[in-house]
């Protein structure tokens, strides 16, 4: 081989291996929290809400929030968390808000416990976070500020199936 090629081949490889390095790096983020998927259920006074997880492919899980009342079941919020590049993205799009649009919030903190998604620029929540517990048990949490006070909600959750 003649030497003066032999840097940019080494070049080649370093690009090589540190994509490779990056993809791989990219799926195990997205799929370190399998225990997401699922059926989760947050009983209270006004009826039971339901989070169903599902995976769709090794980078995307979807999932469908919704609220049992009495006899009633009301879909309110359709959700996607997906790596996008080498961000993970948490989009909801909820009924009846911002026009039924997705918003994207995105990952300040992703653990195999934790996650935290951010979007400063929501009008509320602007934080939207998953703790989980236990294998069977997680808190949801929305918080942020609105009409310039400080409010958060936490939604904690069993596994149902």
């Amino acid at each position: 081989m003649n030497k003066r090629f032999l840097p940019f081949v080494l070049l080649g490889l370093v690009v090589i291996v540190t994509a490779a390095g990056n993809k791989s790096e990219t799926t195990e983020r997205n799929l370190q929290n399998e225990w997401l998927i699922g059926t989760w259920e947050n009983k209270t006074p006004r009826g039971i809400i339901f989070e169903t997880w599902k995976k769709t492919s090794d980078k995307q899980y979807d999932a469908k929030s919704y609220v049992i009342r009495e006899k009633d079941t009301m879909v309110f919020e359709s959700i996607t968390l997906k790596v996008s590049g080498d961000e993970i993205h948490y989009i909801p799009a909820v009924k009846n808000q911002n026009d039924g649009l997705p918003v994207v919030f995105k990952a300040t903190t992703y653990t195999e416990t934790e996650m935290i998604f951010e979007n400063p620029e929501h009008d509320f929540p602007q934080v939207i976070s998953y703790n989980r517990i236990t294998s069977d048990s997680l808190v949801a949490k929305i918080s942020g500020t609105k009409n310039g006070q400080e409010r958060s909600q936490s939604f904690p959750m069993k596994k149902i199936k």
